[in-house]
């Protein structure tokens, strides 16, 4: 007669890695985005999970006052001619961080 031996317990699963809701990347860390900057009177409005590199480049290639009247919402957002050449490049890369210089204006 065999015995039988206890199965180890199964690994914890581990929570999913959030996801950037412009890029749509699983990344490591994700911020919150005002979809209308609290400069422009946003401050407790809706707002985004978007992953560093976005939200670099949102604020880098995107003024608050575009970002109030025109890309209040992250289909907006994904929309944006300005942000096209951007997206189709993040979306094949592994990057996590990026260091962009907010343009003065």
């Amino acid at each position: 007669m065999s015995r039988r031996r206890p199965l180890p317990p199964a690994p914890a699963p581990t929570p999913a890695e959030p996801l950037c809701e412009l890029c749509q990347r699983q990344v490591l860390e994700v911020s919150r985005h005002h979809l209308v900057p609290r400069e422009e009177g946003g401050r407790y409005g809706p707002t985004v999970a978007l992953c560093q590199p976005c939200h670099s480049t949102v604020h880098l290639l995107l003024s608050n006052k575009e970002l109030a009247r025109r890309y209040h919402s992250v289909e907006a957002l994904r929309t944006a001619e300005e942000l096209q050449k951007y997206l189709h490049w993040i979306r094949r890369s592994r990057v996590e961080r990026i260091r962009n210089r907010r343009r003065r204006g």
